[in-house]
């Protein structure tokens, strides 16, 4: 199939669609298959406007090339021309980066979790900070951040964090943060001014609908029991935490955070939808983490993606080789350049390997 047959089932695809969501059809979409429909028509609308614009400059330059002919519009033909040169290409370039296979779930909501590797009580600081910075950058660019579970340690660590965070195209931005964050600095506990290296794992799931996964209840094993936490009036004094296990693949999920045990077996259904869509996602492309151990890795200092170098005042980012001088504004947040270099690297990979 040559490129413009592609371009034109593209277009044809789209219109069948349109055509199918306006009830133009004898029998109207409706309930899941109106909802698959609208996401696979949102995709292509992006891709077929590119693919308009490219058929409209592509006519302006053959109605120019025409026009050099006559004396009287040559000059004009070949202002024309000119500019057409220079814009083609670029048109040519978007529609190739638009016509890139998407990951199906780039568009979806992401659950969070950060949690101190190596370095003992720094780790478990610098894991609370970055948890801040996530939540600040969730706020920079209008998304909703909903803590699920935050497990604070006795000097304002903390031993694990789980969030919702909701927008759109949440997990198309959010899923270069996943791995190993590596941070080099004097601790506040240290009293002799010595740098220590310190390692904080990241986990960034897309959040998995019911209909994305099956799961059994007869797969499932519910433990009830008493919360946690610091003493007093703060433990609760009835069994609302729950443990659920899959029995099928191990995976566990504990949450405590809530007073309700109702609450927190949906907080906790929630996660575990969310590890086993990952893991059928890993088991689909091959080229992904296997598992969620994979994705975010041991913890080992020789294991990283990034380091926050505070001594430097540098973030650098080690799959891309890109360093950042203002580390205090990243930790505000301020992730967008890593991102959109790491999402650029991204589609350069995918354009090479479509050559």
């Amino acid at each position: 199939m040559s490129f413009d047959d592609r371009l034109d089932r593209i277009v044809g695809r789209r219109e069948e669609l349109q055509a199918m969501l306006g009830g133009v059809l004898s029998e109207p979409l409706t309930g899941e298959a109106f909802g698959k429909a609208s996401r696979e028509f949102a995709e292509l609308e992006p891709v077929v406007e590119r693919i308009m614009a490219l058929r409209d400059a592509e006519r302006a330059q053959r109605e120019a090339e025409a026009m050099l002919a006559d004396p009287d519009m040559r000059e004009l033909a070949e202002d024309e021309l000119q500019d057409l040169r220079d814009r083609l290409p670029a048109l040519r370039h978007e529609l190739r980066l638009a016509m890139l296979p998407r990951d199906e779930a780039d568009s979806r909501s992401a659950i969070l979790e950060i949690r101190p590797a190596a370095g003992g009580d720094e780790a478990a600081l610098f894991a609370s900070e970055l948890f801040d910075a996530y939540r600040r950058f969730a706020d920079l660019n209008g998304w909703r951040f909903e803590l699920l579970e935050y497990d604070e340690s006795e000097l304002g660590g903390l031993r694990g964090g789980i969030a919702t965070v909701t927008g759109r195209n949440v997990f198309a931005r959010l899923k270069y943060e996943s791995g190993v964050h590596r941070v080099q600095r004097v601790p506040a506990t240290e009293a002799q001014g010595r740098i220590h290296t310190s390692t904080v794992t990241v986990a960034v799931l897309p959040e998995a609908e019911e209909v994305d996964v099956d799961v059994n209840e007869s797969d499932l094993r519910i433990d009830v029991y008493r919360a946690s936490g610091a003493g007093g009036q703060h433990v609760n004094k009835t069994e609302s935490a729950v443990r659920i296990t899959h029995l099928p693949t191990g995976i566990v999920v504990a949450m405590q955070e809530e007073k309700s045990q109702h609450k927190n077996r949906a907080k906790a259904m929630k996660i575990l939808r969310a590890r086993l869509f990952e893991q059928q996602r890993a088991a689909a492309h091959a080229t992904r983490a296997a598992d969620r151990k994979n994705q975010v890795g041991t913890g080992d200092r020789s294991e990283r993606i990034r380091t926050y170098n505070f001594p430097q005042g540098r973030v650098s980012d080690h799959r891309i080789n890109l360093t950042l001088y203002k580390i205090d504004r990243v930790m505000q947040g301020e992730f967008d350049e890593f991102v959109d270099a790491l999402a650029a690297d991204e589609q350069a990979a995918l354009l090479a390997q479509e050559e």
